[in-house]
């Protein structure tokens, strides 16, 4: 299910303090992921079963290299036999609308927001709150991208 109201998201300042996630690896090919859905389906499975989901969603990508991103699926609880990972700092939020093919734009319209607000840009995830196909299906693709300052 997208977020159906990304008014929260939109323009925001949140701060991270030791937030966990399960962290793991999808390979991509010039950052078309190729299998992000056995690596959700892995990790849901190991979340689910240590009762492990937060009440909200949020799944970070790190896209660090043509070839792979890593990703980060916040969860409320440590879990057996998954590689976790903290994330703390403080970022500047934005909300972008539309097909996937935009994001090299959303990234320089990300960098003009943070210059905007006399921050510097240290590093950049994407939360991308549903996959091509729910995409089609809702109508909409939200992609907060969230900038660590």
């Amino acid at each position: 299910m997208p977020i159906s109201n990304p008014a929260p998201w939109d323009q925001k300042e949140v701060t991270f303090q030791d937030r966990l996630f399960v962290k793991d690896r999808v390979r991509s090919f010039f950052h078309i992921p190729l299998n992000f859905g056995k690596v959700m389906v892995r990790n849901m499975g190991k979340i689910q079963a240590a009762g492990a989901l937060p009440p909200e969603p949020l799944l970070l990508s790190d896209e660090n290299s043509l070839w792979g991103a890593d990703v980060y699926i916040a969860v409320a609880k440590d879990v057996p036999g998954a590689q976790t990972a903290r994330i703390s700092g403080t970022f500047l939020t934005r909300v972008f609308e539309g097909p996937y093919s935009n994001v090299r734009r959303w990234v320089e319209e990300m960098k003009t927001y943070v210059a905007s607000r006399q921050k510097e840009l240290k590093k950049l995830y994407f939360f991308y709150t549903t996959c091509p196909k729910c995409a089609k299906h809702y109508g909409k693709n939200y992609v907060v991208l969230l900038a660590k300052i």
